[in-house]
Parts: C-alpha cells; structure tokens; sequence
C-alpha cells in the first residue's frame, strides 16, 4: 500500500509542478487535463501526508515516553499515544479504502428490469410492489424514473417492467439489487390464510450510452407496432411501439410506453445498448449464459438474495447473512440501510481480495 501511496504522491507533485510552467499554462486544453488528474487525486494525497505526519508524531512520543522519568508527564504521554494510534489505524483503513478500483459505472444511469417468477399471480403483485419499493427509494434521491415497457399481469401486478433510472451515482446505489428476490406472505386472495412463497428477478445494468458500444444499423431489425396497455391509449390513431432485434446476438427489445415512435425508438436503443454492454462485460469474466443465470436465475426459490417474510416483519439479505426489520418501511423505499450494509461488505470483500 506505501509503495503504491507513494507514486501516487510523487506523480502528485509531478502535476503540480507542470501546472506552474508557462508551457502548460498556455496550453488550456492540457491545464485542464491536468487538473483534472491532480483533483482526483488531492484528497488521497493529502490524507496519505496526514498519515506519515502522524506515524513521525507517534514515533517522537513514543521516544518521549521512554525518556521520561516524571509520572505524570508519563500518563499524558500514554494518553497522546493512544489518540495518535486510533488516528493512525483510522487512516489507514481510509487509505487502504480509498485505494480500491472505483467501478467506472457507478455514476451512470441504471437500466432496470423486474419480472415475475414462481408463483403466479402472487408473483406479479411482488414484482410490482419491488418496481414501487425502487421508485419510492427513487424518490428520495431525487433521481427520476422513465418506464420504457411493461406488460400487466393479474391482480394488479406485473408479468415485466423495463425501466430506466436517471441520477446521480444510481448505479452504485442499486447494483446489489440484481438477482432473485422471494417472498412469504399471505396473499390476498387467499381464502384460508396461508403463506405463499413467491419469486421475482431483477436486473440492474449500467445505462450505456452511444460512445460505449457502437451497433450497426444493418445489424438491427426495427419493427414497428400498435401499442397496447400503459401507454398505448393512442392504438387506433397511430402505431408508435417500437420493437429493435439485434441480429447478430437475437437481443429482443420493445418499447410502446411513449406516444411518440422516435422516443420509442430512442429507449429501445439505450436499452438495447446497455444489454450489450452488459453481456460484453460479462463475457470477459464467464460465458454470456452463465453469467445471465448468475444474476437472473430461472426465478425457482431456492436461487435467491434476499426473503421479504411479511408475517415475522424481517427482510433477510442472504448474501450477508443479516437480517432487517420495518419490512413496510423497506418496502415504502426506506432500503438505504440495505444498501449501505452491502455496499460495506463487498467493499471489504474487495480490500481483503476474497470478493467472488
């Protein structure tokens, strides 16, 4: 970690000293650049300083303390020990923090798609209640959400919903959410009281935009449709839904929630895009199928993250083997204690380097 601190302080200085010469100070394009770099960088550079000012400050008390002869020079001396050594250790794992790969994907936009599992009916009322949960946690980030297609299922539910979330660091937020969600309760139109297990999948993907992956116009099949349902009040008018295959891959997408072809069209592309994206980075790691499976699952209840278990109020993430209660908080979009447990234990999973 020092050696590693230490290239990042010299290429630091490095910076700092271009950014000083005429040659760089008329060039705008390259000052630019390298503040930039050096920004990125200033708050690890200044916290690895603190680090070794407070490592030289321990080491002189420490000579201090074994020098002293006066007891209660002593004790105030132990004391400074002590505050110097809770520093040291609390910068270090800030440092050792800070120094983990940033996923480059954390500030984009999120493309979410939840659909029903085992269970029927009673699946579709879940994954619709998981589609609200996520718009209500939407809410409170002031993020937005745009529905890019959805296909209604009984009792009010959804057999699918596609939809796209815009704000800031959505990504990083919701992409521990990916994979099987199951849950116990009553449903409604049980007569006798029984508890039903049900599953629904959720995906998280990146937004990708037109830079990250380019796709051919010869290589897509656009159809175009009359809508039907949420959206498609317009069907006797005009047809506006949108359906894009990918040929060379088979990727499917449709769009008919937009009254408007072209911003069909524009959704089902972004879409289509962040597939794409998705399966090419995860392609890199695995084969495409297996990967999918990874995180989708075929919805059987045994492949599952986390259990939503409505009569014993409790919410289990399986992953971190912790449990969490309030489920209808949780289910109002109060998660963030959910996130935040996550987020800390795969991060420590990725310092430790045991992350699977």
């Amino acid at each position: 970690m020092i050696e590693q601190l230490e290239k990042i302080e010299k290429r630091f200085n490095e910076i700092t000293e271009q950014m000083a010469s005429q040659e760089v100070l008329s060039d705008m394009k390259q000052l630019q650049m390298l503040a930039k770099e050096r920004a990125g960088i200033e708050s690890l550079v200044s916290r690895y300083v603190d680090y070794k000012d407070t490592l030289k400050s321990l080491e002189n008390t420490q000579t201090m303390q074994a020098e002293s002869l006066d007891a209660e020079m002593t004790a105030m001396i132990k004391e400074e020990i002590k505050t110097l050594q809770e520093k040291r250790d609390r910068l270090s794992e800030e440092l050792k923090e800070a120094l983990i790969p940033k996923d480059p994907n954390d500030e984009k936009d999120v493309i979410m798609e939840i659909r029903a599992g085992t269970g029927g009916d009673e699946a579709a009322m879940f994954a619709a209640d998981l589609f609200r949960m996520y718009s209500r946690y939407a809410q409170t980030k002031r993020w937005s959400i745009e529905v890019i297609d959805v296909s209604v299922g009984g009792e009010g539910g959804y057999k699918e919903i596609v939809y796209e979330v815009k704000g800031k660091s959505a990504f990083s937020r919701l992409k521990y959410e990916r994979g099987v969600h199951r849950v116990q309760r009553v449903p409604v139109t049980e007569a006798s009281g029984r508890i039903h297990t049900s599953t629904a999948t959720v995906v998280v993907m990146p937004a990708a935009d037109e830079v990250d992956i380019d796709i051919k116009p010869e290589d897509m099949r656009v159809d175009i449709f009359h809508a039907s349902g949420a959206g498609g009040q317009n069907v006797n008018k005009v047809a506006t839904a949108v359906r894009i295959t990918h040929l060379p891959t088979g990727v499917v997408v449709v769009c008919q929630d937009e009254r408007s072809q072209l911003r069909n069209r524009q959704k089902a592309l972004t879409v289509l895009r962040s597939r794409l994206l998705d399966a090419e980075r995860r392609k890199q790691e695995e084969s495409i199928g297996e990967e999918r499976r990874s995180q989708v699952g075929t919805g059987e209840r045994a492949e599952k993250i986390r259990t939503y278990n409505y009569p014993q109020d409790r919410i289990t993430d399986h992953r971190i083997g912790q449990n969490f209660h309030n489920l209808p908080g949780s289910m109002e979009g109060n998660i963030d204690d959910i996130i935040d447990a996550l987020t800390a234990y795969f991060r420590l999973q990725s310092v430790s380097g045991t992350e699977q």
